[in-house]
């Protein structure tokens, strides 16, 4: 079967909505290249003994998100909704830049689909200790370094992403041994699987998406952390119940917003929240909205055009 490569220019800012639009569609799986990321990354000493450098050469000035429809009767008006919804946030959504809203397609075989995202994930070193590492890449480990195998299932994000970065340097910081995890959409589940790898007793992780839910399990089994990991179906904390010493959740900023009017409830006294997926357009609001819930802010870092705000329950 063919399948039609669906490629949409925006900027760091419209990743989210452009994603959600080709989900809405029933792609099989998405791509994000986003150049502030290898910027970032470049940034980082000695990151690029873990990066494949010939990325740097494909590099845009654009963000560029990928998706693969399948080439069949219902693709044109696919196509078509697409390009009208584009349009529409574009002309709807005048507070943020979203981009040129370009949507190029690009013919490609069964094997191309299968396999032409694997080549934008490669292993990479976070943090002082942490090492991201695809599952059908090789890679010989280091003294004392903490390498997570992630398979993101060709439909979720492969940890490279700031956001995603972010979150796992303050869990390398701040996880003590025997802390209880709490990982709110946790897509792969690299996230709450690094925590148990950097010492946490155990974890809980949970997401909206059944597919996210399958794949963090086989993540659990492939890092041989099942036994400590609970991944559950569910919306934010409607299938939580107890209380954790981290809550972790790497999400969007009206979540994380609406999640801190509740996060009482689930934390134990002096716990730590770490919310990223942070604009920094909207860091204010929610630094404003954790302080109305009662939760001290103790670190704030951004990286590129995102956040991470870690903040403690007392």
């Amino acid at each position: 079967m063919d399948w039609i490569e669906v490629t949409i220019k925006t900027t760091s800012q419209g990743i989210d909505m452009i994603s959600q639009i080709l989900y809405d569609v029933g792609v099989k799986g998405v791509i994000i290249e986003d150049p502030s990321d290898i910027e970032a990354f470049a940034s980082e000493p000695g990151d690029w003994d873990y990066v494949d450098e010939g990325l740097l050469s494909d590099l845009t000035e654009d963000v560029l998100v990928r998706g693969y429809l399948e080439k069949d009767d219902a693709l044109h008006d696919r196509l078509q909704y697409i390009r009208q919804t584009v349009r529409d946030i574009i002309k709807d959504v005048s507070s943020m830049d979203i981009g040129p809203g370009e949507v190029e397609l690009v013919a490609v075989s069964e094997n191309d689909w299968a396999s032409s995202w694997k080549s934008y994930f490669k292993p990479r070193k976070v943090g002082k200790k942490i090492v991201i590492k695809p599952t059908w890449e090789e890679y010989a480990g280091k003294n004392e370094e903490v390498i997570i195998e992630i398979d993101p299932g060709m439909a979720f994000g492969t940890g490279t992403h700031e956001t995603t970065i972010l979150c796992m340097e303050m869990l390398e910081k701040y996880i003590k041994e025997q802390d209880i995890v709490l990982d709110i959409g946790c897509g792969t589940g690299i996230l709450s699987i690094l925590g148990i790898l950097l010492g946490a007793n155990r974890a809980l992780a949970v997401d909206i998406d059944k597919n996210a839910v399958d794949i963090a399990k086989e993540n659990a089994k492939i890092n041989y952390v099942e036994d400590k990991l609970e991944v559950v179906h569910g919306d934010l904390f409607g299938s939580v119940e107890g209380q954790f010493d981290i809550i972790v959740s790497n999400i969007i900023a009206d979540v994380i917003i609406e999640i801190s009017q509740d996060i009482d409830k689930f934390m134990k006294n002096s716990g730590l929240f770490i919310a990223s997926g942070i604009i920094l357009d909207r860091l204010k609001d929610v630094k404003q909205a954790l302080d109305k819930s009662g939760l001290n802010i103790i670190e704030c870092i951004t990286l590129g055009e995102w956040a991470v705000v870690v903040s403690r329950y007392e």
